[in-house]
């Protein structure tokens, strides 16, 4: 948390889950003012339902720089990032730590009320996430098997928050999204995986 406060000097402490170890959690990331303009753009995208093999998801996605093909299990190049989204990846890679460069891949995703996510790992062709969420709170849950059942953790995710995933938080625990009550955008940028790079 020290690394991320000192890139944003101006923040109050925020809330970090105690685990799972390699998450990061950061809050005011993005504006109000700067979450009002990225609504109104992302009410303009074209989103289509998520699909995974045949399956709906109850969400809405667009992906820019590359895009996963679930049916051929292959990474596709996608539209390229507009302005404005290029300026959030700025602050997404600052708040990281990361060259801008290395975030490939960004996902745009409407959450209409009742619309959440269920339990997965992102696929093992990308390295690091970082998300950026904007519009209304939601909880990120977290699971990872352990002798008896599930170790769980979840995060209060605040409007204009931003959180990392690596490590332990990124290839070991799955992680999930209660369904909300109010209409929610978020923003997930992928690194690719390096060669060598540990996964599960």
């Amino acid at each position: 948390m020290t690394d991320t406060l000192a890139l944003f000097p101006d923040l109050a402490p925020a809330p970090v889950a105690a685990e799972p170890v390699g998450l990061t959690y950061a809050e005011a990331v993005v504006s109000p003012d700067a979450q009002g303009d990225l609504m109104a753009r992302a009410a303009g995208l074209a989103f289509a339902p998520f699909d995974f093999r045949g399956f709906t998801g109850n969400r809405r996605t667009v992906s820019f720089g590359s895009r996963y093909d679930f049916t051929h299990n292959r990474i596709d190049a996608a539209a390229a990032f507009p302005d404005w989204l290029s300026a959030l990846r700025a602050d997404a890679a600052r708040f990281a730590g990361l060259p801008e460069a290395d975030l490939v891949q960004a996902l745009v995703t409407e959450y209409a009320p009742g619309a959440g996510i269920g339990w997965h790992r992102d696929r093992p062709e990308y390295g690091q996430v970082v998300g950026l969420s904007f519009g209304s709170d939601c909880v990120l849950r977290f699971r990872r098997p352990c002798e008896g059942g599930w170790r769980r953790a979840s995060l209060h995710v605040r409007p204009g928050s931003a959180y990392r995933l690596q490590g332990p938080a990124r290839d070991v625990w799955q992680h999930s999204i209660v369904a909300g009550d109010h209409l929610r955008y978020s923003v997930t940028f992928r690194t690719l995986r390096m060669s060598g790079d540990a996964q599960t």
